[in-house]
């Protein structure tokens, strides 16, 4: 455990190092060449992120199928090459569509404004040369019903691509979303996480109460090397869930890296944060989990739980540490419990 890096450049660095290695260990089991593209392909199988892709390797697996250069380029452009600019390169696209469409309808709307005031211009000459009033109202009103059936149909579309600059704006937000998220358990990343504690120390300098507690899954090591990684990924997805419905609307639950994930909670001080992370600590060791290939119900799982409170004027890094050096307390007192800020000072300096 460390305590949290004042840079974020690289967004969970722990979880995506452990996901490259089992990525590597995977291919030389398998004989396959360490190319980009071949890592490329099991960095996201390991993520988890591509549930068609997990689907096509499990099935080659089962099926004992090797892993030929043919079979790794498929899986290559079938799964991984296509995601990497198809969603820039369809957004790009449609922009310059839409941009061309307003110029269109723009350069439209000038021109049937030039022709409007050229025909009134007339019809005025045409007043003043003594024309029959009668022509001149029937001309107007032929040229105002063109008009409308013009503006008509320039709203409609004006709505038509209002529509479709609406779906793009959507598709970003979505984009932006997933930048934000950790891709195994669904939970914010650590950019969404450094974004998130720098508001919430604004806020606590004006004297708000901010804590944050982080939790780690006791002896995962062992249980992953019993059970299989997929197992540990589906006790990871679970500790996020319980986080997730434990803690309050106004929080941030969010992946720290490796097995270990964290609360901020804005607005809640030591003891409010220390009983949450008591229900959360209880909850979890409620669960019970199965195994889903074969129904097995497997051992249940603890977690060990630091808890801190924000002190005004320090760095978050220091925030972070404290609650670090509190789950490491916690997983030395024996695990399986929560332990705060308090117990850490009178544990002395050397923690």
């Amino acid at each position: 455990m460390t305590a949290m890096d004042s840079s974020f450049d690289d967004p969970d660095y722990d979880y995506a190092a452990s996901i490259a290695g089992r990525a590597m260990r995977s291919m030389v089991e398998q004989r396959i060449a360490p190319t980009p593209a071949n890592f490329a392909v099991w960095f996201q199988y390991f993520a988890g992120s591509h549930d068609d892709l997990r689907n096509a390797i499990d099935l080659l697996i089962d099926h004992n199928r090797p892993f030929d250069a043919r079979t790794n380029q498929d899986l290559f452009e079938t799964y991984v090459a296509p995601q990497a600019s198809a969603a820039a390169v369809d957004t790009s696209e449609r922009l310059q569509a839409l941009m061309g469409a307003a110029k269109e309808f723009l350069a439209t709307a000038i021109a049937d404004n030039h022709s409007q005031m050229q025909v009134i211009s007339q019809v005025a000459d045409q007043g003043r040369a003594g024309v029959d009033p009668k022509l001149l109202v029937a001309q107007l009103m032929n040229e105002l019903a063109r008009a409308a059936t013009r503006a008509t149909r320039l709203e409609a579309g004006f709505a038509e691509k209002t529509r479709e600059l609406d779906v793009i704006r959507d598709s970003l937000s979505r984009s932006e979303q997933r930048a934000r998220t950790d891709m195994l358990t669904g939970l914010a990343n650590r950019r969404a996480l450094d974004e998130f504690l720098r508001k919430a120390q604004t806020t606590a300098e004006w004297g708000e109460p901010l804590s944050v507690l982080m939790l780690d899954i006791d002896y995962f090591k062992a249980f992953n090397d019993n059970f299989g990684h997929g197992v540990g990924d589906q006790v990871l997805r679970l500790m996020a869930k319980v986080l997730r419905e434990k803690v309050r609307e106004q929080d941030l639950p969010a992946r720290y890296g490796g097995e270990e994930l964290i609360a901020v909670l804005p607005d809640a001080d030591l003891g409010t944060c220390a009983e949450l992370a008591e229900r959360i600590r209880r909850a979890i060791a409620e669960c019970t989990i199965t195994r889903r290939s074969t129904g097995e119900i497997l051992p249940n799982i603890s977690v060990s739980i630091g808890v801190a409170q924000y002190r005004t004027g320090e760095a978050i890094t220091d925030l972070i540490e404290r609650c670090d050096r509190a789950l490491y307390l916690a997983k030395s007192g024996g695990r399986n419990r929560v332990v705060t800020e308090v117990e850490l000072e009178r544990a002395g300096p050397a923690l």
